[in-house]
């Protein structure tokens, strides 16, 4: 009575299957290994010494250092990086609105008409003039232009 017993290489699919899983298997595992190296080089808490002694221990004894890691410190490696996307997302941001506002608002062109008739070097009907392309919003170059012809 005995019976063959059948593996899951006996069958083609399996056999694909099965070496599939492990291939994906390794790259979880190199894609993890990679965060925690780089989470001990993004944590400020970390001192120096710290710092190389994690990284030795994880490239040492990858398996144990990587399971060791994820106990003590894998709860914050999630805050870690969602606060630097968070401070790279605000640094992106704002070169956008940098780069989009890069002219000035009216209301700084307006200032500094008032501050250049103040010193005389246009005159009333110059100023009302630049004053008026300004606030629609045709820019300051014709009053610009007018001051500097004033002169």
């Amino acid at each position: 009575m005995s019976t063959q017993m059948y593996l899951a290489y006996d069958y083609p699919l399996l056999s694909v299957f099965w070496s599939m899983l492990w291939f994906f298997l390794w790259i979880m595992w190199f894609i993890l290994l990679f965060r925690i190296i780089i989470d001990i080089f993004r944590d400020d808490e970390l001192g120096g010494w710290a710092k190389a002694g994690w990284l030795l221990f994880v490239i040492l004894l990858p398996f144990l250092g990587v399971l060791v890691y994820v106990i003590a410190r894998g709860k914050n490696m999630g805050r870690r990086e969602v606060h630097q996307a968070r401070a790279q997302q605000e640094a992106f941001d704002s070169y956008i609105r940098q780069a989009a506002g890069g002219g000035t608002s009216s209301v700084d062109e307006l200032a500094k008409l008032s501050e250049i008739r103040a010193r005389g070097d246009i005159t009333d009907e110059e100023f009302r003039r630049a004053k008026e392309l300004v606030l629609s919003g045709q820019g300051p170059a014709g009053g610009s232009g007018t001051a500097a012809s004033g002169q």
